[in-house]
């Protein structure tokens, strides 16, 4: 197996999964990454990693058609050559009132939040059992998965549940030497300007560290996962939100709470 480090990021041109996408290049991996519509982002992202002197390869993709995350591993594999971590952060943040659901809404959310990630690991999972990489898999979630709000029933539903099914993976996975983990943020300014000050200031009050996270941080959170630094800890949610959900934390009603304003696609 090649020395070179290589890593796919499902959702990597903007936001929490662009942060992943540059860190990881940083720490030397070639980088494959996908993106859902912002060909321009994803250009830009490409070009960024490319000057640190790493290969990169970028593709769109609509992960929550059934057959798409298993030949974008595959595609991403035969590009990279092999795969030493597959990172999902790809995903959709909407809030339903519960009278009003709908079929459509909770599939929306379901296929690419929950089945997508689940089959792009069975994809990856396959190639590093059959080549004997010790790999790592990694989940982003969110704190919506830790605590509960009005209106997040499915999409904190789906984030609790990809931590518990990170737990049986891990275990599954172990006797491989692949390790399987999640991070979840919350609070994490993605689009941050000069224009958020005001909401920056209000929503950095309900925080215990006082400011909203950067994505940055929770990239670098990714990067110790995946790396051999943490070669002896699997089956793990970290949470990466300033401390706020911990116990004693005063609730929140707001459907963003827990998350930010913000919105990661």
């Amino acid at each position: 197996m090649s020395e070179m480090k290589t890593a796919l990021i499902l959702g990597g041109s903007r936001g929490i999964g662009h942060a992943c996408a540059v860190t990881l290049a940083g720490e030397g991996y070639d980088i494959a990454f996908t993106y859902a519509t912002c060909e321009e982002a994803a250009a830009a992202t490409k070009a960024e990693i490319e000057a640190l002197g790493r290969r990169c390869f970028c593709w769109q993709a609509a992960l929550q058609d059934a057959e798409i995350p298993t030949r974008i591993t595959e595609q991403a594999i035969a590009a990279l050559g092999h795969l030493d971590a597959l990172i999902y952060v790809a995903g959709r943040t909407e809030w339903y009132n519960m009278p009003q659901l709908t079929a459509e809404q909770v599939d929306a959310l379901y296929t690419l939040n929950y089945r997508a990630p689940l089959l792009c690991t069975a994809a990856a999972s396959r190639h590093m059992i059959e080549r004997g990489i010790r790999g790592s898999i990694l989940y982003i979630t969110s704190t919506h998965g830790v605590r509960a709000y009005p209106r997040d029933q499915i999409y904190g539903g789906l984030k609790a549940g990809l931590m518990r099914s990170t737990e049986s993976i891990a275990l599954e996975l172990s006797e491989h030497g692949i390790r399987v983990n999640t991070v979840a943020p919350g609070m994490i300014n993605v689009r941050g300007g000069d224009s958020d000050e005001r909401l920056h200031r209000e929503w950095a009050r309900k925080v215990p560290l006082g400011r909203y996270g950067k994505a940055t941080e929770v990239a670098n959170a990714v990067a110790f996962l995946v790396s051999d630094k943490a070669s002896y800890i699997t089956g793990v949610t970290l949470k990466v939100d300033g401390g706020l959900v911990l116990p004693g934390m005063p609730e929140d009603d707001s459907p963003d709470a827990g998350y930010g304003w913000t919105r990661r696609g």
